[in-house]
């Protein structure tokens, strides 16, 4: 969730796979569905569960909203939307890029935002009329690093698992990818081998293997990936298999995660023809954008919007909750109007985080990981 779509826009893609890449523009669509993918998840924080949100409506989101929280509990698969954008894009800056650019890059993107989410909850939290408590001063410290989840320690931000799974999966690809040198045949063979250890995986129960090949999301970093083999080389029946094993087993997982027989005691029962559907559909969007079929979503505020959508999606759960309890009860809004500004404030602090300390910080991180050698331009994908 944390990728920025920079790269091409072409007509169609060709039918011969070969080695030479294409030309390079940018694909604005792609910005425009990882925003559409944060709002999902955000929709399922603020009215799609239970549990700390129902503190900050006063009532469970389902009396709030009777008639939407059923849809809006089928947000939370915006997180496999993101992985599989994820693979598109970390497969597509990654290529031809040298390891230390590569890891510069990554780690650039990702933390100045985080730290200084991690700070603002921090703060937050520990104001005297906010009923949310932060975790230890240990903890939070331990949070600085982004490795919160293998140590153990609780975790300042609730979206942070999916940082977690995002950087398994960087560490995979530069590893197998990178290192060697990307090439169509290396990829490919990078997503063969890792389908096969997640399905071996699932069947061992290893706990090794699991945290290593993760086998919950491992499929839709392929089906990104495979894609964008699919934009780069062109139509080629490996490319598609790659993408169409990635999506049956992504789906499996998906259903197995969220499903669950009807039961009055859940919050929520989420079908498993509409996880599917709305999976479908995410991968649809995605090869949309991968066969050039997305050039006439080419409007100018989509980077815009792609460029806010990791500091908010790093910001509005929490910092959400604070923000629902003061229009809501505090100031006696109507939920629907509370919903609505919560997500206009989020999405203000979001581009208040992309403007003061994204476009300032992440040239000047990537510049110092690589040596001093990299571009003092603005954030790269």
């Amino acid at each position: 969730m944390t990728t920025t779509a920079a790269t091409p826009a072409l007509p169609r893609a060709r039918t011969a796979p070969a080695e030479e890449p294409r030309a390079h523009g940018r694909l604005r669509a792609l910005d425009g569905l990882r925003l559409v993918a944060a709002l999902m998840v955000a929709l399922y924080h603020y009215g799609g569960r239970d549990g700390d949100v129902s503190r900050a409506w006063g009532a469970s989101p389902r009396h709030e909203f009777p008639h939407l929280s059923p849809a809006f509990a089928y947000g939370c698969l915006g997180v496999q939307i993101f992985f599989v954008i994820s693979g598109f894009v970390i497969c597509m800056s990654g290529w031809g890029r040298p390891l230390r650019s590569f890891v510069a890059s990554r780690a650039a993107r990702l933390y100045p935002a985080y730290w200084v989410a991690i700070t603002l909850v921090t703060v937050a939290f520990a104001l005297p009329w906010v009923t949310y408590k932060t975790v230890s001063a240990s903890d939070t410290l331990v949070n600085l690093t982004m490795l919160q989840q293998p140590v153990g320690a609780e975790r300042v931000l609730g979206v942070c698992w999916t940082l977690w799974a995002e950087l398994r999966f960087y560490a995979l690809f530069a590893l197998f990818v990178v290192l060697p040198g990307a090439s169509r045949q290396r990829v490919m063979l990078f997503c063969a081998v890792w389908t096969l250890m997640t399905v071996v995986t699932t069947a061992s129960h290893v706990e090794f293997l699991r945290v290593v090949f993760m086998p919950e999301y491992s499929a839709y970093f392929i089906g990104g990936v495979g894609l964008y083999l699919v934009h780069r080389f062109g139509h080629d029946a490996l490319a598609w298999g790659i993408v169409a094993v990635s999506f049956l087993l992504g789906q499996h997982y998906a259903v197995a995660g969220l499903w669950h027989p009807p039961n009055p005691h859940y919050f929520s029962y989420r079908s498993p023809y509409v996880i599917i559907a709305v999976l479908a559909l995410g991968y649809a969007a995605v090869a949309a954008v991968a066969l050039g079929r997305t050039t006439w979503a080419n409007w100018r505020w989509l980077p815009f919007a792609g460029a806010l959508t990791y500091p908010f999606y790093l910001v509005h759960e929490h910092l959400g909750w604070v923000v629902i309890g003061g229009l809501h009860r505090g100031l006696g809004l109507p939920s629907a109007v509370t919903f609505a500004l919560t997500l206009a404030l989020m999405l203000l602090l979001a581009w208040a985080l992309h403007r003061c300390v994204e476009r300032r910080f992440t040239p000047a991180l990537r510049r110092a990981l690589e040596g001093g050698r990299g571009r003092p331009d603005g954030p790269r994908p």
